[in-house]
């Protein structure tokens, strides 16, 4: 709280209000000896001035380097508007809104985004967002099982080209529930799924294939042949898509004969900033058929009595509303403030500026790659399409290569040595429309500089 308004004064009359003498009486429930005695440790209270100095030199040790890193977490140009609006205190201190009477605006937002999402996916309904993109991958695994009644093995084909971190988390969250995650390789001259390893599955029970697009290397998966090949074995398509990418790109709803099942991805691009991590929100997107399978919430529109438009929450299965064992998903909330971002930058930028902001990433991606194809000891991993991602192979271990980068106040992009460490070193690039000619010329030049840098070491 940047600002507290109650004097002495105003402190008293409260008290006195509820009958309590102080506020320490407040807490009398609390038993002596779980209280803190003192705060050992803790430096002598600051000024407004010096904390707001101190935070400033706090922030400046952080520095503004160039960011080419990509990886699931972009940096897109955010209207200021967004998060004026977002911040503002309708949207960012309501509650999850249980009471539809004293909720219309906050439902209808959430309303506004399911039909957004649905419309950039080609599905026909939305629940009201995800923790992140890593649990909506775990989450649409799970509600594959539940939804593909045919289907009763609990395997999955997991691709190494989706993004390792949700691997990881899809394991964590659904392998005890007894899904088996099966490794699906890709091919090492195009970085795309091994179409020849999918005839080891012929005639076999698999639930579900998780299929991402544009996948972890940037690279643009043949999505039509892949959907195509899976429903005609009876097999679930899980999509895991970049909602930029969605702008120009066949929206998963498109892909084959059919169209994928479930869609899936992490909201951040979004018009939520990069924050050291986190926050961010999943979306999951699907079929109307498998609407009562989805997780978390979903909001309605309908009529009151009087023939008036209104918004309420319905289809609940979760652990809070139904008995335990029927639950779909323990989430218990949607991410409602970067939801709220999402719909607002969504509305903003329109259908016309996503496509213009795709355009511009994909280009300044080409040339990046271009700019670094003149670097000596640089060469690209992959051929082919791609959005705003690629591969690079250096001829040295990236790692003292990305420290030398930094120095000079550019991160170059994320080391795959620990998770694929087959392709030798190699490093994952990423240029969005916030980055310029000059920009591209000084990762360049910063690159070079590091090579050879590391090669005198």
């Amino acid at each position: 709280m940047p600002f507290v308004p109650h004097t002495e004064a105003d402190v008293r009359e409260m008290l006195a209000a509820i009958g309590a003498p102080t506020i320490e009486a407040l807490f009398d429930e609390i038993p002596p000896q779980l209280r803190i005695q003192g705060l050992e440790g803790i430096p002598t209270a600051l000024s407004e001035m010096e904390i707001g100095r101190l935070m400033s030199e706090r922030a400046r040790q952080d520095g503004r380097p160039l960011c080419f890193i990509g990886a699931g977490a972009y940096e897109h140009h955010i209207p200021s508007a967004v998060w004026a609006i977002t911040t503002r205190g309708e949207f960012y201190s309501a509650y999850t809104p249980y009471q539809a009477e004293a909720s219309q605006g906050t439902l209808q937002l959430i309303y506004e985004y399911q039909s957004m999402m649905a419309s950039l996916t080609g599905m026909e309904v939305s629940n009201a967002s995800l923790y992140d993109g890593g649990s909506s991958v775990a989450e649409a695994a799970l509600m594959a099982v539940r939804a593909h009644r045919k289907s009763r093995s609990l395997r999955i084909l997991m691709p190494t080209t989706v993004h390792p971190n949700y691997r990881k988390v899809s394991i964590t969250t659904a392998g005890n529930q007894g899904l088996r995650f099966e490794t699906v390789p890709y091919a090492r001259d195009t970085g795309c799924i091994d179409a020849a390893a999918l005839a080891a599955f012929d005639g076999e029970d698999i639930t579900a294939m998780v299929i991402q697009q544009p996948n972890f290397f940037g690279r643009l998966e043949d999505v039509d042949a892949l959907t195509d090949w899976a429903h005609a074995r009876g097999i679930f398509v899980i999509a895991v898509v970049n909602p930029t990418s969605l702008a120009i790109l066949k929206p998963p709803g498109e892909w084959g004969t059919k169209g994928a099942d479930i869609v899936v991805g992490e909201g951040q691009p979004l018009g939520v900033p990069l924050s050291s991590g986190g926050p961010y929100f999943g979306f999951l997107t699907t079929r109307m058929e498998y609407v009562r399978s989805m997780p978390g919430r979903i909001v309605g529109r309908t009529l009151d009595l009087e023939g008036r438009e209104g918004f309420t929450l319905t289809l609940q299965a979760r652990e809070q509303h139904i008995r335990r064992g029927k639950a779909t998903s323990n989430i218990c909330t949607n991410q409602g403030l970067l939801m709220t971002a999402a719909t607002i930058y969504m509305t903003l930028v329109g259908p016309v500026g996503l496509a213009r902001v795709a355009e511009a990433s994909a280009a300044r991606t080409s040339e990046l790659l271009a700019a670094l194809g003149r670097v000596p000891g640089v060469r690209l991993a992959f051929d082919g399409p791609r959005f705003h991602e690629a591969v690079i192979c250096l001829d040295r271990p990236v790692a003292p290569v990305l420290r030398q980068m930094e120095a000079a106040g550019v991160l170059g992009g994320l080391d795959l040595a620990g998770d694929y460490p087959e392709l030798g070193p190699a490093l994952l690039v990423c240029a969005t429309e916030t980055k310029t000619s000059a920009d591209i010329e000084r990762f360049a030049t910063a690159l070079g500089s590091a090579l050879k840098a590391v090669r005198a070491a």
